[in-house]
């Protein structure tokens, strides 16, 4: 499977961001830990279930936290809801096995900032890390999108139907709403400025404005709004 990695962004944290990892498999922690040290990021502990996970969350609070999501005793679902709601400001990046895990939308629904898959190289490992780090999310159209529609679909097939609209959205200008849609198709940053004609400086402060007047993490969050208020609808493109 090919993976295309976030694009690199210059580093604008002063130091390095300080990382758990929470997996099951001892392989998996070891390999992550030797590859994100290698390139100068500190991983401060590791865990091997989700109790653990949260439990060095609270003790070492980092500014990262790479959780698998099948973990023995608290799924990284759970792990990641109670880290979280303690500790908001981390960043939790879910790992998975699979493309389309279903618990991927719950995740990023609960706030997590994206998810990677376990086999991904090491330079997007150590660039999603950075990415996250520095309060962007990690999103990647090509995976991402697949598992918002799926999962909104199957929503919808529950009886959901078409999703009204979110009254905070009230508070965006045309444009503003236009950028949250198209985020919600993907988009990076440097999309939406080709899209708009714009500077990418412009459309970060428009993606900022929108994260404030919706109370948004990060981009994640604004993918899961874009299709839970109908913005964008399975199979748009």
């Amino acid at each position: 499977m090919t993976t295309h990695g976030p694009a690199a962004e210059p580093d604008r944290r002063a130091v390095s961001p300080r990382v758990v990892i929470a997996d099951d498999q001892d392989l998996v922690r070891t390999g992550f830990r030797m590859i994100l040290t290698a390139r100068g990021i500190d991983v401060v502990g590791v865990a091997a279930d989700g109790v653990e996970a949260v439990s060095e969350v609270r003790r070492l609070r980092p500014d990262v936290v790479l959780l698998d999501i099948r973990m023995p005793r608290l799924d990284g679902l759970e792990a990641a809801r109670q880290i979280l709601a303690e500790a908001p400001e981390c960043r939790v990046i879910m790992l998975t096995t699979f493309d389309l895990d279903q618990y991927v939308y719950a995740a990023l629904a609960a706030g997590a900032s994206g998810f990677l898959l376990k086999d991904v190289t090491p330079e997007y490992l150590a660039n999603a890390v950075r990415l996250v780090d520095t309060g962007d999310a990690l999103l990647s159209p090509s995976i991402t999108r697949r598992l918002v529609e799926r999962c909104a679909s199957a929503s919808a097939a529950r009886g959901g139907g078409a999703v009204a609209s979110h009254p905070d959205l009230d508070v965006l200008t045309p444009r503003e709403r236009e950028v949250l849609t198209l985020m919600g198709h993907g988009l990076s940053n440097a999309e939406l400025a080709q899209e708009f004609t714009l500077s990418e400086a412009t459309v970060k402060t428009h993606v900022a404005r929108i994260f404030a007047k919706l109370s948004l993490r990060d981009r994640a969050q604004a993918v899961v709004l874009a299709y839970e208020t109908g913005l964008v609808t399975p199979g748009t493109g």
